[in-house]
C-alpha cells in the first residue's frame, strides 16, 4: 500500500539515521511505498520539490522559519503549516491515492491535511503521539490555562486525536494521561515507543583517544547529557546540579546541544570555570554516537513541572551504545521505572539537586565492569523493546486491524 507521513522533521533521505527515518524504512521493507512530507524552513533558500526515493520519495515544503526562530515568527510559520502542507499535497499528489496517513506531534496543526487525505482517499490515519500541546506549555508557565491562544490549541489537539484512527502512545503513562484528560476512545490508544534500527554494538578500544580529542578527562566516570537545551530540560536546575557537583573527584560532565537556553550553561562555564564541565555544540549524528561511546553514564533532565508524561528519544541514544542511564525528571513520566527496573540505570526528582549529587556519588564509586554490565542491560532491553521494526508491525497492525 501507499503510505503517506507528515513531519516536521527535516528529512532529506531515507537513509538518514533518526527515529522517524528508522521507521519508515522498516514500513518498505514490509513492501510498502513510503512518502514523506517533511518542511524545507525559509532560511535554507529551497522552493517545494519532490526527491523520489527506490522505495517512494520525500516532498520538501518550503515553509516560514520555525526552529531556532524568535516566537512570533514561529508562532506565525506554524499556523501557515496546514495551508502550506495541504497546497503541497494537493499539486504533487495528485494523481495518487494513499492507503495509509502517519503523522506525529508537535506539530497538532495538521489537522486539515489529515482531514483531507481520509476524505480524498478513504486512508486510516495514525497518530505518532510524540508530545502533548498546549498542556506542556501551561506546565513550564510558557501559556496561561484559560487564555485564549491556549483554548484555540486545545480545541486544534481534540480535533486531531478525533480524527486519528488510531494513537500511538510513548508509554504506557501516556495511554493513562489521555484516558483521564481527554475524550478519546480507548480503542484507539495503544502503545508505540520511540524506536530505532541499531548500529552493532561494537567494542569500546579507543575511548582514550576520543577523550582526548575533545579534552574530556580520561581517569573520570563521564556523565554526559546529549540534546537539547531549552525549557523542557530545566536548564537552572541542571546548572544548580553542576554546581554542587563541580569539586567532585573523579566525576566529569559533558553536555553536548543547542537549543534557547543553551546561552547560560556557556555563560556559568565562562563564569565559574569549572574543571569538570565542557559543553559542546551539537554535533553530526555519527560523531555524537562515536563521543558517546567514549562516555560512561548518560543523563536525561526534564523540568520537574511537567504533569504531562514526556519519554525523551535521547533514551534510545544511550541504550543503543550500551551505556547507563540517570534520569533526573518529574514524577509523571516513566520513564525513571522503566530504567530502574529494566536495571540500567537510576532515577531521581528533578527538584532535588542532593538526590542527584547523591546518586553521583554512588557512580562514581562503582566498578567499571559493574557499569558496563548495565549498559549491555540496556542494550538488551532496547533490542527487546525498542526495535523500528516492532514498532512499524505495530503501526502495520493497528492500521489494516
Amino acid at each position: 500500500m501507499n503510505i503517506l507521513f507528515a513531519t516536521l522533521v527535516d528529512i532529506n533521505s531515507m537513509d538518514e539515521r533518526g527515529i522517524y527515518q528508522d521507521l519508515m524504512r522498516e514500513l518498505a521493507v514490509f513492501g510498502h511505498k513510503v512518502f514523506i512530507m517533511s518542511p524545507a524552513e525559509k532560511r535554507q533558500n529551497k522552493q517545494t520539490f519532490f526527491a523520489p526515493e527506490k522505495t517512494g520519495g520525500i516532498l520538501k515544503i518550503r515553509v516560514g522559519n520555525i526552529q531556532k526562530t524568535g516566537k512570533i515568527e514561529k508562532g506565525i510559520s506554524t499556523l501557515l503549516l496546514e495551508h502550506q502542507y495541504v497546497s503541497a499535497f494537493k499539486k504533487y499528489f495528485s494523481d495518487m491515492k494513499f492507503d495509509l496517513i502517519i503523522y506525529s506531534t508537535p506539530p497538532i496543526t495538521l489537522e486539515k491535511l489529515v482531514k483531507y487525505v481520509k476524505k480524498r482517499d478513504g486512508a486510516v490515519s495514525y497518530l505518532l503521539l510524540k508530545d502533548i500541546f498546549p498542556q506542556n506549555a501551561v506546565d513550564l508557565g510558557i501559556l496561561r490555562k484559560n487564555s485564549l491562544i491556549y483554548k484555540f490549541f486545545r480545541k486544534k489537539e481534540q480535533r486531531l486525536y478525533n480524527i486519528s484512527d488510531q494513537i500511538g502512545c510513548l508509554s504506557n503513562a501516556n495511554v493513562k494521561y489521555l484516558l483521564e484528560h481527554s475524550d478519546v476512545q480507548r480503542g484507539k490508544l495503544h502503545v508505540c515507543p520511540n524506536s530505532i534500527t541499531p548500529q552493532p554494538l561494537g567494542e569500546r578500544n579507543d575511548a582514550a583517544d576520543i577523550r582526548k580529542e575533545y579534552g574530556i578527562a580520561y581517569d573520570s566516570k563521564v556523565f554526559v547529557y546529549g540534546g537539547n537545551l531549552g525549557k523542557p530540560q530545566s536548564i537552572a536546575f541542571l546548572i544548580s546540579c553542576l554546581e554542587l557537583c563541580k569539586d567532585k573527584p573523579g566525576s566529569f560532565f559533558l553536555i553536548c546541544g543547542e537549543g534557547t537556553d543553551a546561552g547560560i550553561i556557556e555563560e556559568y562555564i565562562k563564569d565559574e570555570e569549572p574543571k569538570n564541565i565542557k559543553l559542546l555544540k551539537m554535533l553530526p549524528k555519527d560523531e555524537y554516537d562515536r563521543l558517546l561511546s567514549a562516555c560512561d553514564i548518560g543523563l536525561i533532565f526534564l523540568d520537574y513541572r511537567f504533569t504531562i508524561p514526556n519519554f525523551p528519544s535521547r533514551l534510545l541514544s544511550y541504550m543503543e551504545l550500551g551505556i547507563p542511564v540517570l534520569a533526573c525528571t518529574d514524577t509523571s513520566t516513566d520513564v525513571g521505572k522503566v530504567v530502574e527496573e529494566g536495571g540500567f540505570g537510576w532515577w531521581c526528582a528533578s527538584d532535588s539537586r542532593k538526590a542527584f549529587s547523591k546518586l553521583i556519588d554512588s557512580i562514581c564509586g562503582m566498578d567499571s565492569e559493574e557499569l558496563k554490565k548495565m549498559g549491555l542491560c540496556g542494550r538488551a532491553n532496547l533490542e527487546e523493546n525498542y526495535l523500528a521494526s516492532q514498532a512499524a508491525k505495530v503501526i502495520l497492525d493497528k492500521a489494516m486491524a
